[in-house]
């Protein structure tokens, strides 16, 4: 593997990366599509000479992307994107690989920000973002690093709407591709990949059985839909909460009980926010919970859940029941159990969506640098959607990895499709 004397990095322990290999190349084998683009990279090197720093969950599915990226040409750096969701195996793994990480699992604020600035002092040209907190560093404390950028890319809906807003405020100083939005990530990652990794989050932490639970959703966007479907599916009473009358109406339509949080709070069991909203279970909802109840937060910052709140509440009266299960006693014949300290529960107590999701989300952001590095000079200080022949191209290759089939328009049918003569 790579000689790493004299590189920069900040990981847990680099003995681990034997393990951290396996376990990406066992990810790998779920991930056909990055694969069909690293053998393209590897011919077409898209990304020679191009810095990137990639502020990610660094996981096995995370890692296949840094060498699809590095295998592309690219100079590239990774950095955590949530303190407790690096896999330090895989972490040591890159570093062994020759690829810098600043990331280690449960680090604390300081040290977060700190790699954050590490991976900055790269120069990137390309900013990989998972939450906007690379592109808001450069624009508030790293403005003389923003000449070097290309442009960036966003893989939650949270970077997504805060980069909106810089855009709408004009203050965005390079392109963003908002990768969440193309239809081969949300549709899929979003839904699928969130809907069983929360689940999965929540099951290896409480060890509970579902069925029979009132599990309440907090926000019915593709995350919330996933959630709420697998929490029917392991036998769960859904109810929804929500603030969009759109979505509300198409949860209550999709069978799920919508009612106001109010109302939600006195009756569940399980809680579970997926909104990126703050303070979306707040100190009255916690008051009116049954004891015991379990909250667990699948948005991407710990915001959703008012821990200070709670933590107020409490007081002294907090323990650890488990890894990941902290109980705060509000008073004397009622708790309140918080998993895996409020942030992403998917993570915090499990690996994280498949890869076999990951695979299409990953092949946008690869294809979405490649397409920023060679249109760079023709876009404009804006949120772009993933251009759709990208989008398609990724639906192909993962339709085609599948062994599935579809059909193709005929000359005739497609000259009727792009016709206005025609009438019925």
């Amino acid at each position: 593997m790579a000689d790493t004397a004299a590189m920069n990095y900040d990981i847990k322990d680099r003995s681990l990366a034997d393990a951290g290999h396996r376990r990406i190349s066992w990810a790998a084998r779920e991930m056909p599509v990055i694969r069909m683009i690293r053998e393209r990279f590897q011919q077409d090197k898209p990304l020679a000479g191009v810095r990137i720093v990639a502020c990610v969950h660094v996981t096995t599915e995370t890692a296949n992307l840094a060498l699809t990226l590095r295998d592309g040409g690219a100079d590239a750096v990774v950095c955590a994107s949530n303190p407790l969701s690096t896999q330090d195996d895989v972490a040591a793994a890159l570093v062994d690989e020759g690829i810098p990480v600043f990331a280690i699992k449960g680090e604390d604020n300081e040290t977060y920000y700190r790699h954050i600035n590490a991976a900055i002092d790269h120069k990137p040209n390309i900013v990989i973002d998972d939450g906007a907190d690379v592109v808001s560093a450069l624009h508030r404390e790293r403005r003389d690093d923003l000449a070097e950028m290309f442009g960036a890319t966003e893989e939650t809906t949270t970077g997504v709407v805060r980069m909106r807003a810089m855009e709408a405020q004009g203050v965005l100083e390079f392109p963003v591709i908002a990768v969440n939005d193309a239809d081969t990530k949300h549709f899929f990652d979003n839904r699928y990949g969130t809907g069983q990794s929360t689940m999965d989050g929540i099951l290896r932490a409480t060890n509970m059985l579902i069925a029979g639970k009132v599990v309440v959703v907090a926000g019915y966007g593709w995350c919330g839909k996933g959630i709420a479907m697998r929490g029917r599916g392991l036998g769960g009473r859904v109810l929804v909460t929500e603030i969009d009358p759109v979505k509300a109406l198409e949860a209550a339509m999709d069978g799920f009980e919508v009612v106001p949080m109010e109302t939600a709070a006195g009756v569940g069991d399980i809680f579970i926010t997926a909104t990126g909203n703050i303070n979306v279970i707040d100190r009255d909802d916690f008051e009116s919970m049954k004891d015991g109840a379990i909250v667990a937060n699948a948005g991407h910052f710990n915001s959703e859940i008012n821990i200070a709140a709670l933590e107020e509440m409490a007081g002294e009266g907090r323990r650890e029941l488990r890894p990941f299960v902290e109980e705060f006693q509000v008073s004397s014949n009622h708790s309140v159990v918080v998993l895996g300290d409020g942030r992403l529960i998917n993570l915090a107590a499990a690996e994280g969506h498949p890869a076999s999701v990951m695979d299409m989300s990953f092949a946008n952001q690869a294809l979405a640098c490649s397409y920023l590095a060679e249109h760079r000079q023709e876009l404009e200080r804006r949120v772009y959607n993933v251009p759709t022949e990208i989008d398609h191209e990724i639906a192909r290759l993962k339709l085609a990895s599948m062994a599935v089939e579809i059909d193709v328009l005929t000359d005739e049918q497609r000259e009727y499709l792009e016709s206005w003569e025609h009438g019925t």
